[in-house]
């Protein structure tokens, strides 16, 4: 069986932007779009700055393939929004990777 694939940005946003309609606008992106398996997002509560290095939000996509994960990059919705995410964003790491499951959710 092929690993899942992975698309995982953690985000550090401009000072003055109203995340939740930037969280908003990729929910209404990603639940249009069946190849997205899964998409998930959270804010940081816990950590001390010296471990998330300003980053304050995870965003994590998970698609069936890589396949799959080039197909909605290169989706033209998906890059109209890129457009805009990358203007309100301070700084990001994205990461794309197949996914290596060790324990399975429950």
């Amino acid at each position: 069986m092929a690993n899942e694939f992975k698309h995982l940005v953690l985000v550090k946003f401009k000072e003055d932007v109203v995340v939740e309609d930037i969280i908003k606008g990729l929910e209404k992106l990603v639940q249009g779009m069946d190849i997205v398996k899964s998409f998930v997002w959270g804010k940081d509560v816990e950590s001390s700055e010296m471990l998330t290095q300003g980053y304050t939000h995870a965003i994590i996509m998970t698609f069936n393939s890589k396949e799959e994960y080039k197909t909605f990059a290169n989706q033209p919705h998906h890059v109209e929004f890129g457009a805009t995410f990358a203007s309100v964003i301070d700084k990001a790491v994205l990461l794309d990777f197949p996914a290596i499951s060790v324990k399975a959710p429950t």
